[in-house]
């Protein structure tokens, strides 16, 4: 396969490639990076019927985010199938650890991002997140997009793989009032949409680059509560983002309300590992 592909690739950059090289970290396409004499590239190979879809919808977000100026996004050079899946080509972009300088300037970014808007809550398209499918047909308010096309599909997702039983899911009805009580009436912003640390790069000269987004028009704060679901990004990025845009009261209320769309992402992706969080969360807003 190695072969192959690196003998595609010359082909389709016109460049002779000296390696291929295999990089750790990409939990659902295999990545590579592949070095020519005076250029390189990152590789993405992603199988599977919905392989393509996956990769193509991942182009479109990267697109979408770069277009705006607020933020880098690395230029995609290409984006076709491969053996039945899909091949995505992007600028490599070399990195460094990040420093609280640059954490800074990520969150002065992210909220030059959020910044951008569009009349409607939602996208032009449906996307991923991670390999489950995310739903970003247009609502006319934020908590109706938020309960009928983020909680209500990954509740139903969760039951339906007996990971969640029936008696533990509200009604639909129900996750609306919750959302009408609970989040506010904001304008859409464009989101990363799965801002956790392994999709942002510090690039080697401190600019803060996003990867693998899973784009829509949303509540900035989605972002920010899915940053801090593992660790968080540091004071400075926080200190940074809330200087240009302070969060309202109630704050730790949207947060946990936010998280809980990403836990049961996990709980969809990994399994009962993560259903106690989900099962607190839950509990708490019955």
């Amino acid at each position: 396969m190695s072969t192959a592909l690196q003998s595609h690739l010359s082909d389709l950059l016109a460049s002779p490639l000296t390696r291929l090289r295999p990089l750790s970290g990409g939990d659902i396409a295999a990545v590579y990076v592949a070095e020519g004499k005076q250029q390189a590239w990152l590789v993405k190979v992603q199988g599977g019927s919905q392989g393509l879809d996956m990769l193509t919808v991942e182009r479109a977000g990267l697109e979408a985010i770069g277009a705006t100026g607020a933020i880098r996004t690395p230029e995609v050079h290409h984006c076709g199938p491969w053996h039945g899946g899909g091949l995505l080509v992007m600028e490599y972009i070399p990195t460094r650890a990040a420093r609280p300088e640059d954490l800074r300037r990520l969150g002065e970014q992210l909220a030059a991002l959020h910044q951008c808007r569009a009349e409607d809550f939602g996208w032009d398209r449906d996307n991923f997140i991670g390999s489950l499918p995310q739903s970003n047909r247009i609502q006319p308010d934020w908590p109706t997009f938020y309960a009928r096309e983020r909680l209500w599909p990954q509740l139903t997702m969760a039951r339906q793989a007996l990971l969640l039983k029936p008696t533990e899911i509200p009604a639909l009805a129900a996750i609306e009032t919750l959302c009408r009580d609970e989040l506010p009436d904001c304008r859409p912003g464009l989101l990363h949409g799965d801002l956790w640390s392994g999709n942002y790069l510090i690039a080697a000269d401190g600019t803060p680059v996003l990867i693998d987004p899973a784009v829509y028009f949303g509540h900035g704060e989605v972002d920010l509560a899915m940053s801090r679901l593992f660790g968080g990004f540091g004071p400075g990025f926080y200190e940074a983002y809330e200087a240009i845009t302070p969060t309202p009261p109630g704050g730790d209320r949207r947060n946990e309300l936010y998280q809980l769309y990403y836990l049961l992402v996990h709980l969809n992706l990994f399994g009962r590992s993560y259903y106690p969080a989900v099962s607190r969360l839950l509990q708490h807003w019955a």
